[in-house]
């Protein structure tokens, strides 16, 4: 679930001054800065996905931030965060799939699906491993799923989570999602059973174990919860937070530079083709005209392509038609990404 809270405002004080609120304007216009590319962010144990956006945001002084899939607060692992003109590319990771390592506590379900929620149903029993082998191709390829009560889907325009903790009783009606890979770890005892599932968009790894627990007769909640991929961003790409207030610690005393903790913006296309064009042609595009496509040496695909020139980004853009139509341009003057990022591992 999203733990979001109202944060206390203290009474604002009004300054007339004329002079005061230039500086102000002054102040903001200098820390805030042009920052273009993805963090990956490991992100540890009770942060929400909203506060590690706001944590990037001050430590890079940038502009604009957002992320590409909430991670509940009671998980950790990979949290991509857009910086700048990245967040023009977060439908696609958003698209991409996800991977997801959980362990399941046996013997109780909660209405919150996890460790954090209220018992609601107990059982005594404990499922065998054979008993939980042969379940999982019931849970594997497009199934139904009906999200957990304490979600963030919208009913009649208000949030689950926020209808159930006012104590209303929330529908939510089932539908398909799409679970690639799901597999049994480990089961250390039995009480406890560690799972590793590759999905979809708008899969529920609570619903899962939920699901799971009722079918087995003993019911079960999320106890620990990791993601270690999201769309192209893998554990490699994770920088831990502690490791990302150090660099910036060491990039303000002028012994290192933020942009080493970027990844490019385009690293988020990695399964969109990329189309080279002429400096002629950019300018075209840059303006949001569309450029016609001659010649023999003319691209034969169609669709979304990313446009660079001189191995830059410079637009997302449709072909069709026999010309290149530009849908999102670039403007990536700032900081950004090292080379050597482009170079992953």
């Amino acid at each position: 679930m999203d733990g979001n809270s109202e944060p206390h405002h203290e009474p604002r004080r009004v300054n007339n001054d004329p002079r005061a609120k230039q500086q102000k304007g002054n102040q903001v216009r200098r820390d805030r800065r042009d920052v273009h590319g993805w963090v990956v962010l490991d992100k540890p144990i009770g942060m929400t996905s909203t506060q590690a956006v706001a944590v990037l945001k001050r430590l890079f002084n940038a502009k604009r931030a957002g992320h590409a899939g909430t991670l509940d607060p009671l998980a950790s692992g990979g949290l991509p965060i857009a910086l700048g003109e990245a967040t023009k590319t977060v439908p696609f990771v958003m698209d991409g799939r996800k991977r997801y390592q959980f362990t399941v506590c046996w013997g109780e379900e909660r209405d919150t699906d996890d460790i954090e929620g209220r018992v609601t149903a107990t059982s005594e029993q404990r499922p065998t491993r054979e008993a939980i082998l042969a379940l999982l191709p019931r849970f594997t390829g497009v199934i139904e799923q009906i999200p957990p009560r304490y979600s963030a889907i919208k009913v009649q325009g208000e949030r689950a989570y926020d209808l159930a903790r006012d104590g209303e009783v929330v529908e939510l009606a089932p539908r398909p999602v799409e679970i690639h890979h799901l597999t049994l770890v480990d089961q250390p005892d039995n009480d406890h059973a560690v799972f590793e599932a590759e999905c979809g968009k708008g899969t529920y790894v609570r619903a899962l174990a939920r699901d799971m627990g009722r079918i087995l007769g003993t019911f079960g909640h999320i106890c620990a919860l990791r993601r270690t991929l999201v769309g192209p961003f893998g554990e490699n790409d994770m920088i831990p937070l502690d490791q990302l207030e150090a660099l910036c610690d060491r990039a303000a005393s002028g012994e290192g530079s933020l942009a080493d903790a970027l990844l490019p913006v385009e690293t988020a296309l990695d399964d969109i083709p990329a189309l080279a064009v002429t400096r002629a042609d950019a300018a075209r595009l840059h303006r949001g005209q569309a450029v016609l496509l001659r010649g023999r040496d003319a691209p034969t695909c169609s669709g979304t392509v990313y446009v660079t020139v001189a191995g830059r980004l410079l637009a997302l853009a449709e072909v069709g038609n026999g010309e290149i139509i530009p849908k999102r341009v670039f403007n990536l003057t700032g900081l950004t990404a090292s080379p050597g990022r482009n170079e992953r591992n």
